[in-house]
């Protein structure tokens, strides 16, 4: 009896893989205004609207992530962002969309000589993923922090998110990144992506680098990669997304005239 028991025991050991609660994505900044998920307090210039198409793909959780994302500066100093991520390849299941996100960025203080930028961001998403893929909705908020120091660029946000339903704790976000200006238009960047998350614990201390490249007056390629240095889950992950800004006519009409003269 024991050696039969022994032998179950073995067998359900070895059959059993790792398993792993998904990383819902969540509000996200629009490049350049942010490192990979650290926001920026800079925003959007008046009636500028930009647009970007994110690839993510992650080993052990296996999984790609396909991100649109959209953002419109109401003034200089406010804009409202979208999120919406699509999954492929997750646990078997079927391919679906995450949960939406729709936030609302306002920097109130900006940057001085020796102060920071302050900036406060309110968000909420809405409940349209399935199974793993939602928290059946969230709203929440947070502060950044932004100081640039020469050709460096730094920014810390504490966000919160209160999950639509009971079967899930409140989510508490730490990020802290920078970006190097190493010329006009490449930049080196680094991150630290920490969360108190749904579980309850502190289930992800992520770091990432890449750098973000300014192809055009108007187009930002960013290239990252990730390593969860606290449970490896992700293990790793790669990061590549494209960004592309519809500059407002009151800056190309100066622009052509600056080139006139």
């Amino acid at each position: 009896m024991k050696k039969t028991l022994l032998f179950l025991l073995f067998v359900s050991l070895i059959s059993t893989g790792p398993s792993y609660a998904f990383d819902i994505k969540g509000l996200q900044p629009l490049a350049p205004y942010g490192v990979y998920s650290t926001f920026s307090a800079e925003s959007l210039k008046e009636k500028t609207l930009g647009i970007a198409i994110g690839i993510e793909r992650s080993n052990q959780p296996d999984y790609n992530r396909f991100t649109a994302q959209f953002a419109y500066g109401i003034k200089d100093n406010i804009e409202i962002d979208l999120t919406i991520p699509y999954i492929t390849g997750w646990n078997d299941s079927a391919d679906n969309v995450e949960d939406i996100s729709l936030g609302l960025k306002h920097r109130f203080f900006d940057e001085g000589s020796y102060g920071p930028a302050l900036a406060y961001i309110l968000n909420i998403s809405f409940p349209t993923g399935k199974k793993d893929l939602t928290t059946e909705g969230s709203f929440g908020g947070g502060l950044i922090i932004s100081k640039k120091i020469g050709p460096v660029y730094g920014h810390v946000n504490i966000l919160y998110s209160r999950p639509g339903t009971n079967r899930f704790k409140d989510d508490v976000t730490f990020a802290a990144g920078i970006d190097f200006s190493a010329s006009n238009n490449f930049k080196i960047l680094s991150e630290l992506y920490g969360k108190k998350g749904y579980s309850g614990r502190l289930d992800k201390l992520e770091w990432r680098f890449g750098y973000r490249l300014q192809t055009t007056e108007s187009i930002y390629t960013t290239v990252g990669a990730g390593i969860d240095i606290k449970n490896s889950s992700p293990e790793y992950r790669l990061m590549l997304s494209l960004t592309y800004l519809f500059k407002r006519e009151a800056e190309n009409i100066k622009r052509i005239y600056e080139r006139e003269d």
